[in-house]
């Protein structure tokens, strides 16, 4: 029999876990409600308990370090994340389900800006703007499509969450997904959703500035991490643009004169084409250790089903 087990990361809901676990009871009645405290200082864990819902507590403060530990703990063949702020309408986890049931898609995101909510909903625009300028990096690094890179409503299949590693520790964790998906090829299907604003009282735990650098420098380190050549590349073509910037007046003098009088010139110059050649170094490394890692994956996964395959016998 199918197993559905549907995550709620939690801190400080008191006023929306309530209806968000009858909603998604109401929708998924045979499933399992996993209600994850992350060290709340309402009611939260009273209230979900009350409603049948299983409560675990996490203590390392953190959605990513809650969601490793549910990822790590709940065993399920259909893996069902929300937020526990009843932003995300239940009546379309159905939707997402489908195709990971089908098998048309290892993890499905719930869109929230194709159909235009988001944005009248939304009462922070800087978290609009934030969630446009890491799609566009995340699109041209990976030479994709995705509309709602940041959203946390998504559904996944037992293979994807059993072999993802959980790095980030806060709300990086959205981004981290995204990536880690594109990167290892699996299959991603977008459905759109309705989108609707915390009640009155209900106070986001975002910060838009410094939970914006953080994502930021989460990009900056898959890219680092996982296009490695592209990275220390541009880095590489930087330092050999500012040696020759720095250098050809240096270059034109001495086959003109015979002499050097522009030491200093000289001496960064080379500097900023050893550092562009090192760089190139690093790229050519780099690279061929990620194709390396990439290749281990793949055998993991091959081993992973095998042992699937043999458990289900």
């Amino acid at each position: 029999m199918e197993k559905i087990a549907v995550l709620i990361p939690c801190y400080n809901e008191e006023l929306t876990i309530e209806k968000v676990i009858k909603d998604f009871r109401r929708e998924l009645p045979d499933s399992d409600i996993y209600v994850y405290n992350n060290n709340s200082k309402d009611k939260t864990e009273e209230i979900a308990r009350k409603n049948g819902a299983i409560v675990v507590n996490e203590y390392k403060q953190g959605k990513g370090n809650v969601v490793r530990s549910q990822f790590r703990d709940i065993e399920a063949d259909i893996y069902v994340m929300v937020d526990g702020d009843d932003t995300y309408p239940a009546e379309f986890v159905h939707k997402l389900i489908e195709p990971i049931r089908n098998g048309q898609a290892d993890m499905t995101i719930g869109d929230r800006l194709s159909n235009g909510t988001y944005q009248k909903e939304n009462k922070r625009p800087f978290h609009e703007f934030g969630n446009n300028l890491v799609k566009k990096a995340i699109n041209i690094l990976f030479d994709t499509d995705l509309r709602d890179i940041m959203t946390g409503y998504r559904v996944f299949n037992k293979r994807f969450v059993k072999n993802m590693p959980v790095l980030s520790p806060k709300f990086e964790i959205e981004t981290e997904m995204s990536l880690y998906a594109l990167d290892k090829k699996y299959i991603i299907k977008e459905i759109p959703i309705d989108y609707r604003d915390r009640p009155e009282g209900s106070l986001s735990k975002l910060n838009t500035v410094s939970d914006g650098i953080k994502v930021v420098k989460t990009i900056a380190r898959m890219f680092k991490d996982y296009r490695p050549f592209k990275f220390f590349g541009i880095i590489a073509v930087i330092f050999f643009i500012l040696g020759l910037l720095v250098g050809l007046p240096v270059l034109i003098e001495f086959f003109k004169t015979a002499y050097i009088t522009k030491i200093p010139s000289a001496i960064l110059a080379t500097g900023f084409m050893s550092l562009a050649a090192i760089s190139l170094q690093c790229a050519i490394i780099l690279d061929t250790i990620t194709r390396q890692h990439r290749e281990d994956y793949e055998l993991n996964i091959l081993r992973y089903e095998q042992m699937e395959k043999y458990n289900k016998k």
